[in-house]
């Protein structure tokens, strides 16, 4: 790209995954195989299993914030705040509007009305008890706006409903905000609290689609012939982006640079996906960054452990990939569990300190692969050392056939 103001780099990372509450820890656990689900209990479904994160909310909200915020909106603090320390941003000289958050989600509100209606109907649903805080807890916006109250930032936020795709969307918001000049700083990604709703834990249990597993670190089983189903989880994953001039201006260590990008819609089915949509998403990303399907060194799937969704995947993968053998194709849900919104982030995330040393992180409980998914690049069960790692291409996809894909370049100072 001519312009080096259209050029975006990622400087900063804070994430809350369920197996790690940094960057370092969090790489650490997936190139060791440690899973983060666990058994988890949850009102109307009873004992079940997910990805629950375990970072202090406290460590940047008062108690009282806590309280009357929600459970998306302590990740989104958590994660932002992480990001902003690990940039080595001034925060202080900081213009606040000039900065803007942008953070994916599948779903918002959810939990505050469930809980809400669960409280009232111990007082025969006298709604006289409802909370003022409700309708502020789950405005859609609700997760970015806490962002900026513990922040202070006076720019523009937004939260991008995008289902599982949401992770990426909102790397690409933040990303087309400053490429148009409207922030010099994005903080972006996608969150989830996804786990402290029933209702979602009871749609993909009526759909067959919610994982069992006597053994909770084996629940997650992306690709493999006897994986049945989802392991919900909770997450965060949120980047401070800005203009590759600036970032160099003032020094900042540069994780990589995010050079395609794309997304699209399948417009065939309310659940199941479309390989050949998924197919052409992927494309549009390669060439937006100019490259070819050779030059991608590692694919994070989306793959979710659903019997249907995997299969289609891999066929989209070998339509645009072929066999080929240098490729390295890994999945972060196997550790984590589908983290909904924030899926796209943390695995991309989880991937990016491969452009330093040079591993390809492993699908864990891979012990029989589905030859319906034959993809003989998969990393199984034990990380992959890389001859080299320049460009890694994130898929994330969601239901009503939304598609959305990111690649990600090592910087090399050119």
């Amino acid at each position: 790209m001519s312009d080096p103001n259209q050029r975006i780099v990622i400087t900063g990372i804070g994430l809350t995954a369920p197996n790690g509450n940094s960057l370092a820890e969090y790489r650490a656990n997936l190139l060791a195989g440690k899973s983060g689900v666990s058994k988890y209990e949850i009102r109307y479904i009873g004992e079940t299993l997910a990805g629950v994160c375990n970072f202090d909310p406290l460590k940047y909200q008062k108690r009282k914030d806590v309280r009357r915020g929600t459970r998306a909106g302590s990740i989104a603090i958590y994660c932002a705040n992480e990001a902003v320390q690990h940039s080595g941003l001034n925060w202080a000289e900081v213009r606040k509007d000039r900065a803007g958050v942008f953070i994916g989600i599948t779903e918002h509100g959810n939990v505050e009305t469930e809980n809400e209606i669960f409280e009232i109907s111990k007082f025969n649903y006298d709604t006289s008890v409802w909370t003022h805080h409700h309708n502020p807890r789950t405005v859609a916006n609700s997760p970015a706006g806490e962002v900026t109250l513990s922040l202070g930032i006076t720019g523009p936020h937004l939260c991008i409903g995008a289902a599982c795709a949401a992770g990426n969307a909102g790397f690409i918001q933040g990303l087309q905000m400053l490429r148009l000049g409207e922030v010099d700083l994005a903080i972006a990604g996608g969150v989830s609290e996804s786990i402290h709703t029933f209702g979602i834990f009871a749609g993909f249990k009526s759909q067959g689609a919610l994982a069992t597993n006597s053994e909770p670190t084996r629940a997650s089983r992306p690709f493999d012939l006897d994986r049945n189903g989802i392991v919900v989880a909770e997450g965060g994953g949120l980047v401070t982006l800005e203009r590759l001039p600036d970032a160099l201006k003032r020094g900042a260590k540069i994780y990589g640079e995010i050079v395609g990008h794309a997304m699209n819609s399948d417009a065939t089915d309310f659940v199941l996906p479309d390989p050949t949509r998924q197919a052409e998403c992927m494309s549009l990303a390669l060439s937006r960054a100019g490259i070819g399907p050779e030059a991608i060194d590692i694919l994070s799937s989306h793959a979710t452990a659903t019997e249907q969704g995997d299969i289609e995947e891999s066929l989209a993968i070998h339509k645009v990939f072929g066999d080929r053998a240098s490729l390295a194709i890994n999945n972060t849900k196997s550790f984590i569990g589908h983290a909904m919104g924030a899926a796209g982030a943390l695995e991309l995330l989880g991937n990016l300190p491969a452009f330093d040393d040079l591993m390809a992180h492993a699908t864990i409980n891979l012990d029989r692969p589905d030859p319906r998914c034959a993809l003989p690049q998969i990393v199984a069960n034990t990380p992959r050392k890389m001859d080299r790692v320049e460009y890694i291409l994130n898929n994330s996809f969601g239901m009503l056939g939304i598609n959305s894909a990111t690649i990600v370049k090592r910087y090399s100072g050119e």
